[in-house]
């Protein structure tokens, strides 16, 4: 027993449970069970108090310094240094520490000043209760004993609106309240390592980064995988950096973030951007000019994710880079440029639907999944083979990535500049505060970087070339489908497979074959075998597109069912970790937590079936009777009293919205492959209607493209022309009340 008592000692939180005896011949056994929290301390690190700093005293100081004169006759590299030098200088002047624990402590998020002042009052009195045992002590006692309960109360339900209030733009603090309530510490888990277990933080730091290296592509030569050159309409502009681009970026940037490893916090950027644009400037267009990379924005601090399987292993980890704010900054403004210059000469393959403005995974399963579909309705058996490249964004290799860069015509400053920002890079993983040793980053675009995502996009952007089947991509997704009547059509599509493979091999990137699948679709479908690389790929029935399952019927009631089940889980988070019921905490919750689970792509996977219709629905059911005094009232009822309207009627609305941004907004340039117009002359209706497509099969019928066209036609003409896509949703709300469509708005 005295041992037991010793390793509880080591914890906070304990509770046990199950306490019984077993009786055997010889001796009593008790079993029990422990649910412990521990406690874990990593030390205590000094950070900026902002609610203390004098920002006017800041940029008084910073307006003497004559900036042009402290960068005279110094490179990239002693500019930044410089600047950053300065600039610590004068916040450690103005800007007040604060030391903070980083333990798991125990404290509550909503317990503040007014709380612990009372149950520190609260313990005094009880102290002098125990010692005088007066009644005028003890009701001294009962008088603090009830204010704190008051206070407690009130302190709750002031923090759980504020969570209620933040939970649409940071969502993560809801989270971190739940689990402050959990009896267990989600983090990185003991990890396995030679045979052993990794249980220190240092040493788990190590273990990681050594995995995250490991993966790291060495490059072959690059002489003879020259890509094709594009004919580019306009050349790239060279004198495109502004310094009022610096101050728009310095104005825009996320202070809850956290700094990199050079230490410099995003809000000390933004309150003195008035002050720092210049020096930036300077120091953005020296950059860009030399070609030269400050080294701190080369460094990353790596955070590990976990994606899912077992916590043990170090595989089923992601990093997640955290580096300089600075040069995420000029990050995005090169990112911008290089962006606009894409777009303005077709450069991006119209296949790509990752990363991309105004598009996202809704419109790339609508796009692909409309033409099985069709393919299905006609009659026609259908393959489609989903690719998962191996780590992809980690083995990029660097050499092949700007020899594609400069065949789009990118001009020799900006690849120049990429070039010297890709070499020597270094990482390190922190853990529970702990740094593992840094390690160089041979390969890859930085994942948490800002130019990355499309650095990679213009990677893979040659994938699809002299592939016949239809080819779909959405950042490093990659799914590929063709009709498949015949032995023709399958060697057809096994040829695009070894293409594919031709150009990883090519281009130095692997294709994890153990979870690349092929779905037959069609009851004539011929079953064929399929491989990459000589690996016969499995077979699926049900795969998970972008967040969506799709089976081989293109039914939706399978993820109807998961997505009722993620909704019901974060409800039952809020069910049990939120104490107040009243309208203003729990709706908010609802809208930004629960509902986006049952909205999710829905325009792609809209339920028809009354079955799966009713299986979302009982989701909204549940979480309305939440609300403190809507228990005993009918639904409808509770919908009218809250504002809400049902969610087969929020998708009836969001249909509509989704054509408009097809057919007059963002998605336009895609709306030639999925709609036709009417081509004879209208005698009635607005000039914007559409072919309403004719179908056999049910699955056909009910998808987007389909169903939506019959209402979108029957719109007035003053709603489908409105300018912008507020005025649209106006003027839509006002159809569908006169036509007593209501219920559609909040």
């Amino acid at each position: 027993m005295f041992s037991l008592f010793n390793v509880i000692h080591h914890f906070t939180q304990c509770r046990v449970s199950k306490i019984f005896r077993v009786k055997t011949q010889s001796y009593n056994v008790i079993s029990f069970d422990v649910w412990c929290r521990k406690q874990i301390y990593t030390g205590a690190t000094k950070t900026m108090n902002f609610r203390k700093a004098n920002f006017s005293s800041l940029r008084a100081a910073l307006q003497g310094i004559d900036w042009g004169i402290m960068f005279s006759d110094k490179n990239t590299e002693q500019k930044w240094l410089s600047f950053k030098m300065i600039l610590n200088h004068y916040c450690s002047q103005f800007i007040p520490l604060i030391r903070k624990s980083r333990s798991v402590k125990n404290h509550p998020m909503w317990l503040n000043s007014e709380v612990k002042k009372l149950i520190g009052e609260k313990r005094k009195a009880f102290k002098k209760y125990k010692s005088e045992g007066t009644v005028a002590a003890f009701n001294e006692y009962k008088h603090y004993n009830k204010c704190c309960k008051t206070a407690i109360r009130k302190a709750k339900i002031e923090n759980e609106e504020r969570i209620a209030a933040e939970a649409k733009t940071n969502p993560k603090k809801f989270f971190k309240y739940i689990n402050s309530k959990k009896m267990q510490v989600e983090g990185v888990a003991p990890l396995s390592y030679n045979n052993n277990m990794v249980t220190a933080d240092t040493e788990k730091a190590d273990v990681l980064n050594q995995f995250f290296s490991s993966v790291y592509t060495v490059e072959e030569p690059v002489g003879q995988v020259s890509p094709n050159s594009f004919t580019v309409a306009s050349a790239p502009t060279t004198q495109w950096l502004a310094q009022d681009m610096v101050l728009k970026g310095l104005h825009t940037i996320n202070v809850n973030k956290a700094p990199g490893p050079d230490g410099i916090h995003p809000q000390v950027l933004r309150e003195l951007g008035a002050k720092l644009q210049w020096p930036l400037f300077l120091i953005f267009s020296d950059s860009l000019s030399s070609g030269m990379v400050p080294s701190d924005w080369k460094k990353a601090n790596v955070t590990p994710i976990f994606k899912k399987g077992i916590r043990s292993q170090p595989g089923n980890y992601r990093p997640v880079s955290l580096t300089s704010v600075v040069g995420k900054l000029f990050e995005g403004l090169l990112r911008d440029h290089i962006q606009n210059y894409v777009v303005e000469n077709g450069i991006m393959s119209s296949n790509q639907h990752g990363f991309m403005k105004d598009r996202s995974c809704q419109t790339n399963l609508i796009a692909f999944y409309d033409e099985v579909s069709k393919k299905l309705d006609s009659g026609d058996a259908v393959d489609i083979i989903y690719l998962d490249f191996a780590k992809a964004f980690d083995t990029v290799p660097h050499k092949r990535l700007l020899s594609k860069l400069r065949s789009i015509g990118l001009s020799e400053v900006v690849c120049t500049w990429i070039e010297n920002w890709l070499q020597d890079r270094v990482q390190r993983v922190v853990v529970n505060g702990t740094f593992s040793t840094w390690s160089k980053v041979l390969s890859g675009v930085p994942q948490g970087s800002v130019l990355g995502p499309l650095l990679f996009n213009l990677f893979i952007n040659d994938l699809g070339e002299g592939i016949m089947s239809n080819v779909s991509v959405f950042a490093d997704d990659t799914k590929l489908c063709r009709p498949v009547n015949s032995i023709q059509d399958v060697t057809s599509l096994q040829q695009d497979l070894d293409q594919l493979a031709i150009w990883a091999a090519k281009w130095q990137m692997r294709f994890n074959v153990d979870k690349c699948k092929v779905m037959h679709l069609g009851c004539k479908n011929m079953q064929a075998p399929y491989n990459l690389n000589g690996t016969a790929l499995g077979k699926s029935i049900m795969e998970k597109d972008l967040g969506v399952l799709v089976d081989n019927k293109l039914g939706c009631s399978k993820q109807c069912q998961a997505a009722a089940a993620r909704a019901n889980k974060v409800l039952s988070c809020i069910k049990r970790g939120i104490d107040s019921r009243e309208e203003g905490v729990i709706l908010p919750l609802y809208r930004a937590l629960v509902r986006p689970h049952l909205e999710y792509a829905v325009q792609f996977w809209s339920p028809v079936l009354k079955r799966d219709i009713i299986e979302l629905e009982r989701v909204q059911r549940r979480a309305t009777k939440l609300v403190k005094g809507m228990e005993s009232l009918g639904y409808e009822e509770r919908l009218a009293k809250l504002g809400l309207f049902t969610l087969e009627k929020r998708r009836l609305r969001g249909d509509m919205i989704t054509m408009y941004k097809y057919i007059r907004g963002s998605y336009n340039n895609l709306s030639n492959v999925l709609f036709t117009s009417r081509s004879f002359q209208r005698t009635r209706g607005h000039p914007l209607r559409l072919e309403e497509g004719r179908f056999h099969l049910n699955i056909r019928k009910g998808f987007f493209t389909v169903r939506a066209v019959k209402l979108w036609n029957s719109l007035p003409e003053s709603v489908v022309l409105a300018d912008t896509l507020y005025s649209f949703k106006k003027g839509l709300d006002g159809f569908l009340a006169s036509e007593g469509i209501q219920g559609y708005g909040r």
